[in-house]
């Protein structure tokens, strides 16, 4: 059955702390770059059916003046080095009160992936762990599947129309009910 369902999934878009990584928050230090049980394998499977991958990822630490840019960069290298490489990247370096477009839950990152893959929001899904992550996907068109982890509110995981317990089971989702 995967493969017509999946032929329509042409990006998988992931959330990067608490998702693929370990949240530390505020992390600036690449060292601390830890990568969640199973989620280089469920990479590298999309990736050997020729779907894109990327990140989208809110860091306001960066406006907050806790975190650099070039902090944010450094550890994303480490992310891509341990669980690249990823197709697209995407960064909100705003606060929440900044009002900007970027940040999750508005859709601005996700339309902005889309369009540098050249793929339709309709052909994406993104994977995260806070009820904004899946309100970005389904604000911007992309499907949104939530993976809940201990600071994930109940109220989200209520909400969310997807939710998987790892990201396994999030992909595995996506391949069924696309």
């Amino acid at each position: 059955m995967g493969s017509s369902v999946t032929s329509k999934l042409r990006a998988v878009l992931f959330d990067r702390d608490g998702t693929l990584v370990v949240d530390v928050p505020y992390n600036g230090n690449p060292d601390l770059v830890r990568p969640m049980p199973g989620a280089k394998a469920v990479l590298d499977a999309l990736r050997s059916e020729g779907i894109a991958t990327g990140v989208v990822s809110n860091q306001s630490g960066i406006a907050r003046g806790m975190i650099t840019a070039a902090d944010v960069a450094s550890v994303n290298a480490r992310v891509d080095e341990l669980l690249g490489p990823f197709d697209v990247w995407e960064v909100c370096p705003h606060a929440e009160q900044d009002g900007c477009l970027c940040r999750k839950p508005a859709p601005g990152m996700v339309h902005s992936a889309c369009r540098r893959l050249g793929i339709g929001e309709s052909e994406a899904a993104l994977i995260g762990d806070i009820g904004a992550d899946v309100r970005a996907a389904e604000a911007a068109g992309a499907t949104g599947v939530l993976v809940p982890t201990p600071v994930t509110l109940a109220e989200e995981v209520a909400e969310a129309r997807l939710v998987a317990q790892d990201l396994a089971g999030a992909v595995l989702l996506l391949q069924e009910g696309r």
